[in-house]
This record gives structure tokens, sequence and C-alpha cells, in this order.
């Protein structure tokens, strides 16, 4: 089920609200919590439902396996060697079936490639969310063994899961941060002011996905399909950049509200990452709960900054690159995620080597011209396209000047959304200055009204895919 639907919005969200909320106040806390779950799990099987089975098995061994690390890190007697033992056996599972429903196809192609020898030929269609809730369910795990983490009620632990407001997209939850608020007597109550903010993100988000994000798609699509020169393959790379965050940060953004609706918090996970001065701070800035997992998660245990200066380049570039394959089965994302560790190793050592400090509209158009350099191999369909697209952007193709006036729209458009990504409070600085009052409410209408007028458009979201 997708967020802009009229499905979505004027039926399955205000039922499931009410029967939450409805049931809490009766004082049913068990039976609103199995509500909200068995919701989530409608919400995630309305795109196919023969997946329901595979993501009820992945939370169900997860749940066990997390009882099971718990109980041995409550036995003394249990050596530290078998604990590390029983990780491995999880992480390995949850890793393995990942890997089969993404990555198989990507392995036996390359594998073929390499030998000759003809493999069987595996199509598996891709679950939705299939790495977002696989990686939410990694970090419990490893925090389990760490000792931060302990058993919970298996609904609980389901519905953290599960939740639907990110299940498909994210952000990628911890458990540290959501499990107390499930369990919060205060937040299975009716609070006016969180379901206002909710409602507000909620329009907010869905304005930036159906009515900026898909214009700027078809401005995308075409280029990348069919572009040649300077002018029409730069105006193709930013309005997938442009296109890339509107839906993003859309996708987030309605998250965040519908969650808040059900008085619940979810963490940000954008903040202006088009503002950033340097990759380094792109990444703090871009999909933050991703780069936050694979510091804590990948980086960190490969070794951190903690083993010299260029140990810590070499962490930087593997954490990316496996960043990158999270991302998608294809060379695109692999080259994707080493250009980004590149180059923040080149950023580091510019920072320490060098030392020269850069002046910030010089670090901003380095950084903001990497990024969609970047991005061309995130959205290319293989190298070739990618390739293909760079030599336009590099002027190898030729400039195009005539045909600018046939791409004004994009270009103006282009330029009205970069000076709204500089120059605007962004959605958690609105957030926090949000006050319920009749200009609110009327940009919430108007927000709400125009985007229906465009749902007749509907799309996914870009990240579903990931």
């Amino acid at each position: 089920m997708l967020f802009n639907t009229y499905s979505f919005l004027f039926l399955f969200f205000p039922a499931t609200v009410a029967v939450y909320f409805i049931l809490n106040r009766c004082k049913y806390t068990r039976a609103a919590q199995w509500w909200l779950t068995l919701s989530s799990l409608v919400f995630y099987g309305w795109w196919n439902i023969k997946y329901i089975p595979l993501i009820i098995a992945s939370i169900t061994f997860n749940y066990a396996m997390g009882r099971w690390l718990a109980k041995l890190a409550d036995t003394k007697a249990v050596s530290m060697r078998r604990r590390k033992w029983a990780l491995i056996a999880g992480l390995s599972a949850n890793l393995l079936l990942l890997g089969y429903y993404k990555y198989a196809g990507f392995f036996l192609e390359n594998l073929h490639e390499l030998t000759g020898h003809t493999f069987p030929f595996i199509q598996v269609v891709l679950p939705l969310g299939i790495s977002f809730f696989t990686f939410t369910q990694i970090a419990y795990l490893v925090d389990v063994h760490r000792g931060k983490a302990h058993a919970y009620h298996y609904v609980d632990y389901m519905l953290f899961v599960t939740f639907y407001p990110h299940l498909i997209a994210g952000p990628i939850l911890h458990h540290g941060e959501m499990m107390p608020q499930f369990e919060r007597l205060k937040n299975k109550l009716w609070n006016w002011h969180n379901a206002a903010q909710g409602a507000y993100m909620l329009c907010l988000g869905l304005f930036k996905k159906v009515v900026i994000a898909d214009t700027f798609a078809s401005y995308a699509d075409s280029g990348f399909a069919s572009a040649v020169h300077f002018t029409d393959t730069w105006i193709a790379a930013l309005s997938y950049t442009f296109q890339l965050y509107f839906d993003f940060s859309g996708y987030t953004d309605m998250a965040i509200g519908i969650a808040l609706v059900f008085n619940i918090k979810l963490p940000q996970n954008f903040n202006s990452p088009y503002k950033a001065l340097t990759i380094q701070d792109f990444w703090r800035r871009w999909h933050m709960t991703l780069s936050r997992f694979l510091r804590d998660y990948i980086y960190i245990p490969l070794g951190g900054n903690r083993k010299g200066f260029w140990m810590a380049i070499r962490n930087t570039i593997i954490t990316f690159v496996l960043g990158g394959l999270w991302h998608g089965a294809g060379w695109t994302f692999i080259l994707w995620g080493l250009l980004h560790g590149v180059g923040q190793g080149v950023q580091r050592v510019w920072s320490v080597k060098v030392g020269w400090k850069l002046p910030k509209w010089l670090a901003w158009s380095i950084t903001f011209g990497f990024i969609n350099v970047t991005w061309v191999f995130f959205r290319s369909e293989d190298v070739g396209q990618a390739i293909h697209l760079l030599k336009g952007m590099a002027g190898l193709n030729g400039w195009g000047w005539s045909a600018i006036r046939s791409h004004l729209a994009p270009i103006l458009l282009i330029l009205i959304s970069l000076f709204v990504i500089i120059g605007a409070y962004n959605s958690s600085e609105r957030l926090a200055r949000f006050r319920p009052s009749g200009r609110t409410a009327l940009m919430m209408g108007v927000m709400l009204v125009v985007s229906l007028l465009f749902l007749n458009r509907i799309t996914t979201f870009l990240y579903f895919n990931f």
C-alpha cells in the first residue's frame, strides 16, 4: 500500500488510528497492539500477500534468537565464544535471506561472466522493505549480544519491526528509541498536539512527493533515456538529484507525520543534506539512520579510526562499498558507494595532511557537484549509461545551447527547488516551529488539495526498490 493513494489517506489510515485509540481507551492495550501489528501486516501484504509469511518468519526467527542470546548472556557458565557463535548464526541467517532475494541473481550473472558456465536462472521478486526490516533486526541481535537490549514480549517486538509508517522505506529504527515509546502509557491516549503536527508533516510530505518529486521524475526519466549534450544531460542529472531528495524526504516526512498521530516519534532522517560542505557532512545529513547503522555496525566493528589514519580511510571505503551494495545488486551501486568512500578519504587527507580550509562557497560547490555526479551512477541502469551521461555532462558530446529554450520549465523548477532547499527551513525545523493557527491550517489545506489533484499519477517511492 502506498501513502499517496486515496485508499490509504481516506480509509486505511483513519480506520487504523480510530480503532487503535478506541481499544486503548477501553483499556484493551494488548488488543490495541495486536490491532496495529495486524494492520501493519495488511499494509505490507497489500503489495503481495505471499510475502506476509516471509516477514512473519523473519520476525519470529529473530525474536527467538534474541531470547536465546539474552539467555546466554544471563548464564555465567556460557563462554563468550559460544555467545559469539550464536550471534554469528543469527546474523548469517538474516544475511542469507537478504542475499537470496536481493543478490543471488547478480552473483550468478557475474559468476557466469567470469567462468562461462551457465547457471540455473533465478528470478525472484524482491520483497518490499526487506533491507530495512533485516537491518533493523540485525541491529537488535547485535545489541542483545552486547547487553544493550533484552528480550521483549512477542507482540511488542513484532510491532517494533512492522510498524507501518516506517516498514517499507525507513527510517531504520533502533529498539532503544522505539520500545519505550510503545510501552509508555501516555502514548496510548489521543494527543491533539501530536495529531496536528502529524497531519502537518503528512501534508508536507505528500506535497513533496506527488507535486514536486513526480514532476522532476518525468524530466529525469526522459533525460536518462535520451540526453546527449551538455545542457540536457545536466538537466537530467539535476532533475534526478531533486527528484530523489523530494521523493525520499517526502516519504520520511509522511512516515514521521503518520507515526506522530500514534504518539510515536520516529528519528530524524534528513537535515538539509544539500547544504553540506563536505562529503562526510552530507552523510551526517542524508538518510541519517542508515549512516548511523553503517557507523555502529560496520565501520566501528572494522576498527573505526582506532588503528590509525590510513586504516580509518580503508574502513570508510569498505563501509560505503557495502552501503552501496545495500542499495541494490548492481555495479552502479557498488561504484556509487566506492566513490563516496573514496571521496571521504580524499576529504580526510585534505583536512588532516593539507589543512587548507576552502571558502564555504567553493566547498559547497565541490560537494554538491560531486553528489550530482555520483547520483548518475545511482540512477543509471548500467555503467554504460552512466558513462554516456557523464560524457555529456563534461561537454564531450556537444553543448546543445540551442535547446535551452525548450528546457525552460525544468531549469526554472531546478532553480526554485535549489533556492528552497538552501534558503528555507527544512521539515525538522518546520516541525519544531509548528504552532496551530489559521494560517497553518490554510497552508495545510492548500498542500492537501493540490496534492490530491496530482494523485492521478500514482507512483511508488524510489526507496521501495532498496
